[in-house]
């Protein structure tokens, strides 16, 4: 009998030592996922995309700041492009290089504002955005891109590309966010949240980023292909927006708090804002997060620019063509 308790003893003794070796072993939030560990750091540092975005950088600003050794600008346009013409002191480098070249090619903390330059904006925002999730907070886009800069840019770009086209198909229906449901699944092997992040901004970046745009002749045509972001003002949203488009307000929406969760792990997001600008600053966010996010090319000035004119919309006019000297 004392055999038996003595056995009986030491079984429970060492259940005991192996749970609670087990339970130590662990690793804290184990059943955490990439998705929740990386969100969760980019709420608790910075949460630009919900505070501050987007970081633009206006025409004048820039020239104001063409002999100031603590500004750079870097034009991420073709090199033929570049070599017609761009900004005094201006480089010129691969859009899907700018990681690599703030790691090896320059010191970033050395700058006050480092600017993106494209020919819209809408990709140099797509960039300056990855750029500032990965800690550059000095990184800023060019508003308007190149085509703020001198009326030849503008020609084929912003002037071409604003219309009224799609006006008569507008819709003013309040369409409801959906309940909250699934997160992407991540899988970059990390257990560490600023590693994930990495990670997810590298992969970012080897993607092109003319796969991340959708036209609007393409939405209004099939809007059922696509989960429609509005990412504008309420006002907007009710004057009209394209079919079954869904409202969420800038600077708060894409938050674990508010409706970020709302939005469908499973189907492809459009971000529609007024100009593409602010889309692609989110779009990049969402992209790092594991959705599959498209921006509207050219915004809401795509298909509506007069409206947006009228209402004082942010919208494309030729005023905002400086016509400052460019170095050929």
């Amino acid at each position: 009998m004392k055999k038996t308790t003595f056995y009986l003893v030491l079984f429970l003794a060492a259940t005991t030592l192996f749970s609670s070796f087990k339970k130590n072993d662990r690793p804290p939030n184990s059943s955490t996922s990439e998705f929740e560990m990386l969100v969760q750091y980019l709420e608790t540092n910075g949460n630009f995309i919900n505070t501050l975005a987007p970081a633009l950088i206006s025409p004048e600003e820039i020239k104001e700041n063409l002999k100031n050794e603590k500004y750079l600008v870097l034009d991420i346009r073709s090199s033929d492009w570049f070599e017609y013409g761009h900004i005094k002191k201006s480089q010129n480098v691969e859009g899907p290089k700018l990681l690599e070249f703030f790691e090896s090619e320059i010191d970033p903390s050395s700058f006050e504002k480092i600017t993106i330059v494209c020919y819209s904006g809408q990709s140099a925002a797509y960039y300056a955005s990855l750029l500032r999730m990965y800690g550059f907070d000095n990184v800023y886009s060019l508003k308007w891109g190149m085509s703020s800069w001198d009326q030849e840019f503008a020609t084929n770009i912003w002037v071409k590309n604003s219309k009224d086209e799609f006006t008569d198909q507008l819709e003013t229906t309040v369409n409801s966010k959906p309940v909250a449901g699934n997160s992407p699944i991540i899988n970059t092997g990390k257990t560490d949240a600023k590693e994930i992040l990495k990670a997810r901004i590298k992969e970012a970046f080897s993607k092109p980023y003319k796969e991340s745009i959708v036209k609007s002749a393409v939405a209004f045509e099939t809007p059922q292909d696509y989960f429609i972001v509005n990412y504008t003002s309420e006002e907007l949203y009710k004057t009209g927006h394209i079919k079954g488009a869904v409202h969420y307000t800038p600077n708060k929406c894409l938050n674990t708090q508010t409706s970020l969760l709302t939005l469908p792990a499973d189907k492809k997001i459009v971000i529609n804002c007024n100009t593409g600008l602010s889309a692609a600053y989110a779009v990049a966010y969402l992209d790092v997060l594991g959705y599959d996010t498209y921006n509207l090319a050219y915004g809401s000035n795509s298909y509506m620019n007069s409206t947006l004119v009228e209402k004082g919309w942010n919208a494309w006019t030729a005023e905002e063509i400086k016509n400052f000297p460019i170095v050929e």
